[in-house]
């Protein structure tokens, strides 16, 4: 989206670069004046991770969770599906779970809010690599928090807002959306999108999908990984990571079994697809 990448611009223009071991002053609590008053009105992009938190929290599906409490934006520069918390439609466009004791869903927030007042940028995009991103300090007037004494670093910012597993599931979601076929600037066709989203943002849709359709008669699953994605969300996104870097990328992340590939063979072969003498077939 545009203004994502002038806001990424803007960062590396303005913003000090901050390492681990940086220091900044910052504390949000009820005393301060400004108060919630950040929790409104903002473009909260969610991740994978994030959906399913929020959505265990609710008690609710994931399939209800995007239809409640999500957008999707529609621009014809994105290369995958992103989703955004919808906001409420009062004046102040506030979330719709905070109060006035404030956020309502604060052990499962999404990462964006435990982050905040820190930001993470990445100056280049043309690189499979992690390491060039840096931290920032987005330190905005309106807010109180930085007049407040209590001193954190960068590192112990992080621990103290339990960032560390949302990291782990959210560079799991990174290789996908940096992979070089997006860097290619290639595009995604319309059923791709779709198992997209499915596999990313709905869950509990995608568990459907796994069980009650003939993809475990075409794909080998060991027991312990089968069991685990029965009623384990993370195990589940952790296995449709590896099913979308095969679907899309045609990495070899699952293995297909061996009956499925000789009768695709058989397929072909019958439809002069294949030639006889060259049977070295890869399933999509």
């Amino acid at each position: 989206m545009k203004e994502v990448e002038d806001f990424k611009r803007q960062i590396l223009r303005e913003y000090p670069r901050l390492d681990i071991d940086s220091e900044f002053t910052f504390r949000c609590h009820p005393g301060v004046p400004c108060f919630n008053d950040c929790c409104g009105d903002v473009n909260i992009f969610l991740t994978p991770y994030d959906v399913i938190r929020l959505k265990n929290r609710l008690g609710i599906s994931s399939t209800e969770f995007l239809r409640k409490h999500t957008i999707s934006p529609m621009d014809r520069n994105l290369k995958y599906p992103v989703i955004l918390l919808q906001m409420n439609t009062n004046e102040k466009k506030t979330c719709p779970f905070v109060g006035p004791k404030g956020c309502g869903v604060y052990e499962d927030r999404p990462w964006a809010c435990r982050m905040y007042p820190l930001g993470l940028a990445s100056p280049g995009d043309d690189s499979d690599e992690l390491d060039n991103e840096f931290y920032f300090l987005l330190k905005e007037n309106h807010c109180k928090g930085f007049n407040e004494p209590t001193k954190y670093t960068v590192r112990s910012w992080l621990g103290d807002q339990g960032i560390q597993e949302y990291n782990v599931m959210g560079d799991m979601f990174k290789k996908l959306t940096t992979h070089k076929y997006f860097r290619d600037n290639n595009q995604l066709p319309p059923d791709k999108v779709e198992m997209f989203f499915l596999v990313c943002y709905d869950i509990d849709r995608f568990r459907k999908f796994v069980f009650e359709s003939s993809m475990l008669k075409k794909f080998i699953v060991d027991d312990t990984t089968l069991a685990a994605i029965k009623d384990d969300d993370v195990a589940l996104l952790k296995f449709g990571y590896n099913f979308l870097h095969f679907s899309l990328f045609r990495e070899p992340t699952m293995k297909i079994r061996g009956e499925v590939v000789e009768d695709k063979k058989k397929e072909l072969l019958a439809k002069g697809k294949l030639s006889r003498d060259k049977q070295d077939l890869k399933l999509d």
